[in-house]
């Protein structure tokens, strides 16, 4: 089984450069302004200038206004938009609409009844990513470094092709494909040396060894 990666919260060109070596099929940047990950969309431009177009990019917003979203895609550097907030199916119709890019929508998941909320959104996403419900104190909706039970997921028919998140590395992505039956790994605290500073290092180890599975 052949399993895809993206590298998410990238904001130094050469963290962005180990995810281009080690062939990450997608890398992704925060546009969420409390985020230790968080990136000005003219840095995000600046950082994808050398990134092959075979790589898709993609900006990670949090319930964010028309045009926050905008300032972004405009820079002409977005493959993707990322939806990691609480946004409505008809927030996401409208993205699309508006900007012409498919939309990836991610979902909370702490127990078997989240998989419904899912549901709602397969025919107005392009593409679903699971990831853990972050807990109560938590300030951010991802990156927090917290797994859920991947079983949930097994085995699960969907209509749109989905990506695992949620606390995934070096010692537990084979784990997660495995209990999961994911095609699609997006890891972001996972190859951080601290958190919010990607680590050049593990990210070209974590790509190398997906690459083997």
């Amino acid at each position: 089984m052949s399993v895809d990666l993206k590298i998410c919260g990238l904001s130094t060109p050469a963290a962005v450069n180990a995810a281009v070596i080690g062939h990450a099929k997608y890398i992704g940047f925060v546009f969420f302004e409390s985020s230790p990950r968080a990136v000005t969309p003219n840095i995000m431009a600046n950082l994808c200038l050398s990134v092959p177009k075979n790589i898709k990019k993609v900006g990670l917003f949090v319930d964010a206004s028309i045009e926050t979203i905008a300032s972004a895609v405009s820079t002409g550097s977005l493959d993707m938009i990322q939806l990691h907030g609480s946004e409505s199916p008809s927030m996401l119709s409208e993205i699309k609409s508006k900007f012409g890019l498919p939309v990836m929508k991610a979902i909370p998941i702490a127990c078997k009844e989240d998989l419904a909320t899912a549901k709602t959104y397969e025919n107005y996403a392009d593409m679903l990513l699971f990831d853990s419900k972050p807990p109560s104190s938590a300030t951010r909706p991802g990156g927090n470094a917290l797994s859920f039970d991947w079983s949930l997921i097994a085995g699960q028919n969907w209509r749109l092709p989905w990506m695992l998140a949620g606390g995934i590395n070096m010692e537990n992505l084979a784990l997660a494909v495995e209990i999961s039956g994911a095609t699609a790994i997006d890891v972001s605290s996972g190859v951080e040396d601290l958190e919010g500073f990607k680590s050049p290092v593990k990210i070209k180890e974590l790509l190398y060894f997906a690459a083997t599975l």
